[in-house]
């Protein structure tokens, strides 16, 4: 009898446990997913195909370049490169924004972390006034700035100098920097940071060590953002750098294209671009597993 009501109850139990169901895909699923994959596609390559174009044509001389555009080159001609980066000076334009963008990403970096951990982290009187001070920075428009920025830097001796491009760069990066890690730095748990202020730990301590550490993906996201902004900038470089001496990528792409009147070389010219854009590209790709795992810890909190 007990063995009878126990394989009632166990084939009671069995069949009232909830089955296993499989997703179901509507059509109106299935046509969203087309349609999106489409656009994706068609997206990319709009994307990629220009780049690709501009890498290809840069291995061909002018004459080939009119006679056949879309054609591949014949052969891997790197004189073009030779001559942009010789000739046209893109070597030295090249050396000075990486001096440039390197100093200003490294303080801006710095400073905006320090600012964004205190004004997250620390309650004092005008905090609040800080952040929105700082905030309202990134509502004026570069070019309303232009005028006041010339006459600054005339007045320190810093007008046509890559240090003073470089603190110019650092000042409108910061805004962006402080909005960005400020909630970044406010999702991260406090008991750690008590944890380590009860073992002895100074508040200098526990930001180099633990809190900064623990911010990397959002510090990476941020870096590729200033570092994309600062590394394409031309209005700041034109109204305040003019000596030909300290011009940067952009200011040199510019002359380049516009010092020869009708005879450019065109081979040459997309070789300075493809210089140009090759950084970014080796930068982004350095830094896309940080990036991605800033988006999937920012989605999960």
């Amino acid at each position: 009898m007990s063995t009878a009501t126990t394989g009632r109850s166990v084939g009671t139990l069995s069949s009232d446990a909830p089955a296993v169901r499989t997703p179901k895909t509507s059509a109106g699923d299935k046509a969203f997913a087309t349609v999106a994959h489409f656009v994706l596609i068609l997206w990319s390559i709009i994307v990629v195909a220009p780049m690709l174009w501009t890498l290809m044509t840069s291995f061909k001389t002018t004459s080939d370049i009119f006679a056949s555009p879309f054609a591949l080159p014949s052969s891997l001609n790197f004189d073009n490169y030779v001559s942009a980066w010789e000739t046209a000076g893109i070597g030295k334009y090249f050396f000075n924004t990486v001096l440039v963008v390197g100093a200003a990403l490294f303080l801006v970096m710095l400073l905006g972390a320090m600012c964004a951990y205190v004004l997250a982290r620390f309650t004092f009187p005008g905090s609040r006034l800080i952040y929105f001070a700082l905030l309202a920075g990134l509502m004026v428009p570069v070019f309303l700035a232009i005028v006041p920025l010339f006459f600054i830097l005339q007045g320190f001796g810093l007008l046509n100098t890559l240090p003073g491009l470089t603190l110019v760069y650092v000042a409108f990066a910061l805004p962006f920097t402080v909005f960005f890690l400020y909630a970044f730095f406010r999702t991260l748990p406090y008991e750690i940071s008590e944890a380590a202020s009860i073992d002895g730990a100074s508040d200098w301590r526990t930001f180099f060590s633990i809190m900064l550490p623990m911010a990397k993906p959002g510090l990476a996201s941020v870096a590729i953002f200033n570092f994309l902004g600062l590394w394409n900038q031309f209005l700041l470089p034109v109204a305040l750098n003019t000596s030909e001496a300290n011009y940067v990528l952009s200011q040199g792409l510019a002359r380049f294209a516009s010092s020869a009147g009708y005879d450019v070389n065109f081979g040459a010219l997309f070789a300075a671009v493809v210089i140009t854009v090759l950084p970014v590209l080796v930068v982004y790709v350095l830094f896309q597993r940080q990036l991605q795992g800033s988006v999937s810890q920012g989605t999960m909190k």
